[in-house]
Parts: structure tokens; sequence; C-alpha cells
């Protein structure tokens, strides 16, 4: 494990947690660069009340790289439901104590990392108290990433407030020695891309030597990527933040038809891939049957996993370094 490739993954919200869930299985080297720019549920409570980073996907990352996880998952995962502490998380509430008693939220993070004894490294992407905003189509503005959502407009672009905030060193060191950087899965707009809106996070991926990877949504997102095909996930990368990726993830396979109607009803669908744009983009295609059997469409943590790794030993030559690996065959990419 402390033999495997460096990855930096980078994003937040549910999707990036099922990738760290896969990786960790081959090697400990992992970096999670999480977005802090939520602001709705019991994060937003806590970061209004408390004037701290919001700790939601921060926790759902540290949960994912715990040793072991089927206890300790349920109980920082559990959500009071009833009294002052409805809605609130558990494990929100103590990075919330922690960033009290250990003098700031990345000591909290750290801390909690060694109380899970986690495999691997999560990293907010910055210690400033930043705001999400989005410009739409018809030119107007709305700030909040919760709120971001429910206007149902086209989004032309995204934006952080205040504009210049700064890195987290470690961040960006983690990026200048990775094997490999991926990008995503996660929702486009409010959990991969304020990421690389920090300054100096795009540009230090761009001079990575990495494997520069982008797992691309399985489905549409309502209000944030509506009709969105593959190439305008990626297209929407590119703009924000330049060359950051040299490989597209796409599912390959069908979605089961219970799954689509009930995706449908909320107004989402399956991400349609568009290979001729995607060529035009210069990014290579990399597809394989990635979705996990179950009552939401996500993707399997141990195929993503298995994919992702393969293409980072695919790409390094002879003699460079990097974690060994050898990952048994079916996970059916082409």
């Amino acid at each position: 494990m402390r033999r495997g490739p460096r990855i930096v993954v980078i994003g937040g919200g549910t999707g990036l947690s099922v990738l760290l869930r896969g990786l960790k299985q081959f090697t400990s080297n992992i970096t999670a660069i999480v977005s802090v720019a939520d602001d709705g549920g019991s994060s937003g409570r806590l970061r209004g009340d408390l004037g701290m980073l919001p700790p939601g996907d921060i926790r759902n990352c540290l949960v994912a790289l715990a040793d072991k996880e089927s206890l300790m998952e349920e109980l920082l995962q559990y959500r009071f439901n009833c009294g002052e502490l409805a809605g609130h998380n558990l494990g929100n509430l103590l990075l919330a104590a922690l960033n009290e008693v250990a003098g700031g939220f990345h000591e909290a993070v750290q801390g909690l990392s060694k109380v899970l004894a986690i495999r691997g490294r999560v990293l907010p992407v910055t210690l400033q108290n930043v705001v999400l905003g989005a410009e739409f189509a018809d030119g107007t503005l709305v700030y909040g990433e919760s709120s971001i959502p429910l206007c149902r407009k086209r989004i032309k672009r995204v934006f952080l407030k205040p504009g210049d905030c700064l890195p987290l060193p470690e961040a960006l060191q983690a990026i200048a020695g990775a094997d490999a950087i991926v990008l995503g899965p996660g929702s486009l707009y409010t959990s991969i891309l304020p990421n690389l809106l920090v300054r100096g996070i795009p540009e230090a991926i761009a001079r990575s030597r990495a494997v520069k990877i982008y797992v691309c949504n399985v489905m549409t997102q309502p209000g944030e990527t509506d009709g969105y095909t593959a190439s305008d996930h990626l297209k929407a990368i590119l703009t924000h933040a330049g060359p950051v990726v040299d490989y597209i993830v796409i599912h390959q396979g069908e979605i089961p038809y219970r799954l689509k109607l009930r995706y449908r009803r909320e107004g989402a669908a399956p991400v349609a891939v568009d290979r001729d744009e995607l060529a035009g983009l210069g990014v290579q295609v990399v597809g394989g049957n990635l979705v996990q059997e179950g009552n939401v469409v996500r993707h399997h943590p141990d195929r993503l996993a298995r994919l992702i790794l393969e293409l980072i030993l695919g790409e390094k030559k002879p003699g460079e370094p990097v974690g060994i690996f050898n990952p048994a065959a079916g996970s059916g990419h082409k």
C-alpha cells in the first residue's frame, strides 16, 4: 500500500467518496483535495453559526478513507432528527468541536484523520471563506452553492468570491508530486469546478507530469447540467481551468430502466457520449461498465479504481518511478 501510485483526487460530494473507497484498496498514497464552497444543510448552518469552513464534504472523504468503515461510518454519518440538533450530522459536529480545540479547520481535519487512521489524507483546497457564484446564460448572477441549481437556468460560468483566494500549500505539493490527478466524479459546477477556481490550482495541474483524468458523471444533474453531453461537461472544465485533462472516463453500458424512469421524474437523464465532439477536444476517451447495481446511479468503486490505476501504469515509461500495482483483469475498458 505504501508503494502504491501517488493519486490526487479533486472534487467534493458523494461522487468523490465513492472513488476513494475504491482507490484505498490499492494504495495509501492518496490525497483528496476538497471544495469548501458548500453552504447548504448542516454544513451551511455550522458555517453561519460558527464562522467555520463547511465540514460535510470533508467528512465524507474522511469516512471513505477510514481503515474500518462500517461502524465508524454509521456513527459519523448519523443525522439527528429532532430537537435543536435536528438536521445536524454527528461527524460535522465533531469537526466543529475539533476546529475549536485544535485551533483551526486544517488542524481539525488532521486530528480526525489520525483518529480514523485513514489511508491517505484529506485537504481543504483553501482555508479562506469563499462563496461560489454563477453567471447564467441570460446574464443574471446568483451567489451560494446551494442556490445555483434552484435557479434552473443554463450556467455560463461559475466564480469564487473572493476571486484571489489562496490554495493550501500541501495541495500544490501533492499535485506537483502526483502520478495521477483525477477530477470527479461529482457535481460539475458545484463540486469540481470550485477547486479549479482557486488561484494556482489549475496552473499546478497543467504543469504536473501526472496523468490527468476527468471522470464524467453518468447522469445529468437537474438545475446544473440539464441536457449536457460528455463533451459539454469537458468543455466547461477546459473553459474554466485550461488544459487540465488528458483522459475522460465515461460509462459504457445500459442504465436499468427502473432507474432511468426514476431519474427522469426528477429531470435527469443518462449523459450522452458524443465521441466526435470529444475527439475534437484533444482528450482521449476511456470507457467501461462502471455503474454499481443499486437504488441510485453511482460509479462502482472497485471498477472505477482499477480503470484509473491501469491508465496510470499504461502511461508510465520504463524506469519512471511509480507505485507497484498488478490489477486483475475485468475492468472492461476499451
